[in-house]
């Protein structure tokens, strides 16, 4: 199958509105170029992307790209969007330049493209996150290296909601604990917690995709005999005596089995979440609190928040 990038020279101020119209003519997603990621000061202080490369980027102006299948009516989707594009005008939205381009791409290499992008990162004290296709030498005796080959479908593990959590772990991980990871996706959170000298690491997950790449991440990482992953629906059917849960998802979703989570996790153990915005950070405290949980600490990144729980 082939598909047609579409490419469109902006502002920043114009970014959203136009991933927005990306999006209403049927791209799943949107590629940004923007030149200040090459200068930006990160808020994580133990590393940034590597080996960004400025032939990449736009030297004014920001590009926003999408990918829409070659079909019958992919001249009439081009031209809706180009309209669509300049009446933001009406809105007094800055569109800049607006330079809109299209060029044909063979779905091999769309479905490759994107790991220029995903380059090793260093993301906490002890721990960096290197993709399976890229030579990696540790730069220190002690730093722990996860390896992952996320696909297209799940996290690259350097999403800030991940990056928090792990480093919780890092905090609060003892030699033999047994931990529970909830909604483990790609399973860099029980890569990491066995990493770090757990005993026991049961990940679960209820998508079954989400299943077989966490068994694949975790042979890679060769933890394996350590973590297991299994098709599970929140913390159904656990046996209590955990002395971490972490949950890396939403904060709806949190607050469904933060009572279970105060059942399984033992006297002094702890419940770690992620995944929640800065609106949702009380109501989860709140629950947590409710839940026989002392709030340790409230980790912030970004827009986003983490909670580590400490069970009275």
């Amino acid at each position: 199958m082939k598909w047609s990038e579409i490419s469109i020279l902006t502002t920043n101020e114009a970014v959203e509105p136009i991933s927005n119209i990306l999006h209403e003519a049927g791209a799943s997603g949107v590629v940004i170029e923007d030149p200040l990621e090459l200068v930006k000061e990160r808020e994580d202080q133990f590393g940034e992307i590597y080996q960004l490369n400025p032939d990449d980027y736009p030297e004014e102006g920001v590009i926003v790209k999408a990918y829409l299948p070659v079909n019958s009516f992919l001249g009439e989707t081009v031209d809706e969007i180009k309209e669509a594009i300049n009446n933001l005008i009406i809105y007094n939205i800055d569109i800049g330049l607006n330079k809109v381009s299209i060029s044909e791409v063979n779905e091999e290499e769309w479905a490759t493209a994107w790991k220029k992008y995903y380059n090793p990162v260093k993301i906490s004290e002890k721990f960096t996150i290197v993709p399976t296709w890229e030579e990696y030498t540790p730069v220190n005796t002690d730093e722990l290296i996860i390896e992952l080959d996320p696909g297209m479908a799940f996290g690259t593990g350097t999403h800030p909601t991940t990056v928090m959590c792990i480093q919780a772990l890092e905090r609060t991980v003892r030699p033999g604990d047994r931990v529970v990871d909830v909604g483990t996706g790609s399973g860099v959170l029980s890569i990491a917690a066995a990493k770090l000298g757990a005993g026991k690491v049961e990940a679960m997950d209820l998508d079954d995709v989400a299943v077989q790449v966490a068994k694949l991440n975790l042979k890679l990482n060769k933890v394996h005999d350590v973590a297991t992953i299994s098709q599970n629906n929140l913390l159904d059917g656990v046996a209590e005596g955990a002395d971490i849960v972490v949950a890396n998802i939403l904060a709806e979703v949190i607050l469904r089995f933060a009572d279970d989570a105060g059942k399984i996790v033992k006297s002094g153990g702890h419940f770690i979440t992620s995944g929640i915005i800065q609106q949702k950070k009380e109501v989860v405290k709140d629950a947590m609190i409710n839940a026989g949980f002392e709030i340790e600490e409230i980790m912030t990144m970004e827009d986003w928040v983490a909670i580590i729980g400490k069970k009275k």
